[in-house]
């Protein structure tokens, strides 16, 4: 934007030392580029009236008032029909039968092979490989293996976009062509769908570079199934200037074609353990010379249901789960030790708090009652527990506009509070965050089984949807950030 100054002019030079500064009318520091600004300029050999005071003011207060007019009528809020076309735009961008045939083979080519959390080598090299064909400039490694890329002006407003990168030790059951090529791993958390989304947002998104009003930040991100890749991706410090951020779930309860969220908290705070209890091992035929851990264990598992159905009032969230148990190797020796572990989980700090404490207490004094001894692992150098995901009420209504925009809003639905858990929450705790959920449920193409199973299977007309989405709320969050903070200008 140009600057409007004043010149005063003076009859005789002033001393050469003297050093004026541009006084901005505006106060607020971050926004005086977009405030008229005014300077003294001396001359010489001028034989010009200098203004009085009180004509130096008239002067001001008509400038400024002019300002303000002009201001008002060039920065009109960004409005519902330009979001419709905005987001018309961008839809039918990415339901282009190339760029959609491009979004299915990304997927495709992650899904077939998956990898686990900070082991995203060969998934972090497509997503630099796309990003490079585009010409975006990214930072790399984060994290090990994570990619952040920054698409438009380069400076404020900042909003950020992250998808998750790792895949699950889990057998695919499914039998299609782009069935996992790696044995015991498999991406059942729709996860490189969320990669293929955020891909096809860059390539939205760089197609109107030149328009956005900030800059928006790309996060691919490492390590989310258990291995806080959240929290080192923050410590390392490339999302300092985010101003906001949100990340998309694929979500098999929800149609596709449909978009989900909810305002405050959406998904549990989650931690995990891992307890080891060691007794004195003897012949299945001799019990009384052992110290059983097998016992031992088995009733630590059972004094844990009590935790959630006889500690925890009945009108808060709480879970306690145990997952795996593995003790011995012949069905006629007791066995020196025993291993098992779970997870738990709650929808409040506090209750975390509290689940870990009694986790740990039951365990070690249940195996004290059979004389062993425990120990018990709560991966806190993760670190673990995720804290709860809370999403952020503005930033939320802002992408309930967007997705209404999108797909109507008879397709919008308020996503029901689950103890599922995700470390997207770390970045809640950072900054303004929100997680919306991209339905993929059709049952003809049985598209409809929960996260996590080995029959996990996506319909792929989401993709679109996604992409789209990620560019609008992106897009709108700048054009909608820079004009509120615009119109502060004039207070």
């Amino acid at each position: 934007m140009s600057l409007i100054h004043i010149v005063i002019f003076f009859r005789q030079p002033l001393p050469n030392k003297t050093t004026f500064h541009p006084i901005p009318l505006c106060k607020r520091p971050n926004l005086q580029l977009c405030c008229p600004q005014f300077m003294i300029i001396s001359t010489t050999n001028t034989q010009f009236m200098e203004p009085t005071t009180s004509q130096l003011c008239i002067i001001l207060l008509i400038l400024s008032f002019s300002f303000s007019s002009q201001f008002r009528s060039s920065h009109s809020t960004f409005t519902d029909s330009d979001l419709d076309q905005l987001s018309h735009d961008l839809l039918e961008s990415a339901r282009d039968p190339e760029f959609f045939e491009w979004m299915k083979r990304v997927r495709r080519t992650i899904h077939q092979n998956p990898e686990l959390g900070f082991e995203e080598h060969e998934t972090s090299r497509l997503v630099r490989t796309e990003l490079d064909s585009l010409g975006i400039e990214y930072v790399f490694p984060v994290a090990k293996t994570g990619v952040v890329a920054s698409i438009g002006s380069g400076h404020g407003p900042v909003f950020g976009l992250r998808a998750d990168m790792d895949a699950l030790p889990l057998q695919e059951l499914v039998e299609w062509e782009s069935k996992s090529r790696v044995e015991g791993k498999m991406h059942a958390c729709g996860h490189d769908t969320h990669v293929t989304m955020l891909l096809g947002a860059a390539k939205l998104l760089h197609s109107m570079k030149d328009q956005l009003k900030g800059t928006v930040k790309l996060v691919f991100q490492p390590g989310e199934e258990g291995y806080a890749g959240a929290h080192h991706m923050l410590k390392e410090g490339v999302l300092s200037n985010v101003d906001a951020i949100m990340a998309l779930h694929v979500a098999p309860s929800v149609p596709t074609g449909s978009i989900a969220s909810r305002p405050g908290p959406i998904l549990a705070g989650a931690g995990m353990f891992t307890a080891k209890i060691k007794g004195v091992g003897a012949h299945g035929a001799q019990p009384h010379l052992s110290r059983d851990p097998i016992v031992a264990a088995s009733s630590a598992v059972v004094a844990l249901q009590l935790i959630v159905s006889r500690e925890t009032d009945p009108l808060e969230s709480g879970v306690v789960t145990v997952g795996y148990f593995k003790g011995g190797e012949a069905r006629n020796v007791i066995p020196e030790s025993v291993e098992f572990g779970g997870t738990f989980r709650s929808l409040s700090s506090e209750g975390l708090t509290y689940l870990q404490r009694r986790i740990r207490e039951i365990i070690q004094m249940q195996a004290a009652l059979h004389q062993c001894s425990a120990e018990v692992d709560f991966m806190e150098d993760v670190p673990l527990p995720h804290p709860v995901l809370v999403n952020d009420h503005a930033l939320y209504e802002h992408g309930k506009w967007v997705s209404e925009s999108l797909v109507g809003r008879s397709r919008v639905e308020v996503f029901p509070i689950t103890m599922g858990a995700e470390d997207f929450s770390y970045y809640a705790e950072k900054m303004p965050a929100a997680m919306f959920v991209v339905g993929i449920k059709n049952e003809t193409l049985k598209s409809d089984q929960p996260l996590h199973s080995p029959y996990f299977f996506v319909d792929e007309e989401a993709l679109p949807i996604g992409a789209a989405l990620h560019a609008a709320v992106a897009a709108s969050y700048l054009e909608r950030h820079l004009t509120q903070n615009l119109g502060t200008c004039q207070g």
